[in-house]
């Protein structure tokens, strides 16, 4: 029986969309995930380095920037980038200027975290 060209890719695209899967690799796959004990947010550490099974072990914290750019800190207010430009340029948010050698300029807008809550902290007063 001749084959029609398109034939297999036909019933290849009546079946569920993706990839196949390979049913053998991903059970062996579900079964280690399935007896690994589930913890959040912190990578699992050995009971040896936490000095065993009793000892707690030291909560991971992650280090937040001082500084943030023009997108980090329209985040961080959540307005546009754009108003946070129309804030450097109207004297309302001062800009962080870093010196280069040869008198230059890191040229990206850096603003100070404690500046963009103090500014928060003026708006709200303003209102009351």
């Amino acid at each position: 029986m001749t084959q029609l060209p398109l034939a297999a890719a036909s019933r290849r695209l009546r079946g569920r969309p993706g990839r196949p899967k390979k049913a053998e690799s991903r059970s062996g796959a579900l079964a280690c995930e399935a007896s690994a004990p589930k913890i959040s947010g912190v990578a699992p550490l050995l009971e040896r380095d936490s000095g065993g099974p009793g000892r707690a072990v030291p909560e991971i914290v992650p280090v937040l920037p001082r500084l943030l750019d023009l997108p980090g800190a329209a985040a961080y207010l959540s307005v546009s980038p754009w108003t946070i430009r129309d804030l450097v340029n109207n004297g309302t948010l001062a800009r962080v200027r870093i010196p280069l050698p040869g008198h230059r300029e890191f040229r990206k807008v850096l603003l100070d975290r404690e500046d963009l809550d103090h500014l928060i902290t003026a708006w709200k007063e303003s209102r009351a």
